[in-house]
């Protein structure tokens, strides 16, 4: 559980959290059903596109910093 689920536990009653992730699993599911097929899978394969980019980008960086020390 994060700190920011522990702050606010002792706010909202069990029941009240569970019926809103219910609710929240529910309204995921809905969405989904508007979207194109394939279109989960093609996000997800960007995603991970994106993020290898990025990591080629930092490790560039981060090889261009030690060469310089």
């Amino acid at each position: 559980m994060t700190e920011y689920e522990k702050k606010w536990q002792q706010h909202i009653p069990e029941e009240t959290r569970e019926h809103y992730k219910k609710a929240r699993e529910e309204m995921r599911e809905a969405v989904k059903g508007f979207l194109p097929e394939g279109f989960l899978e093609h996000r997800h394969a960007a995603r991970r596109e994106m993020l290898l980019a990025m990591r080629g980008m930092l490790d560039h960086v981060i090889k261009k910093m030690d060469e310089k020390a």
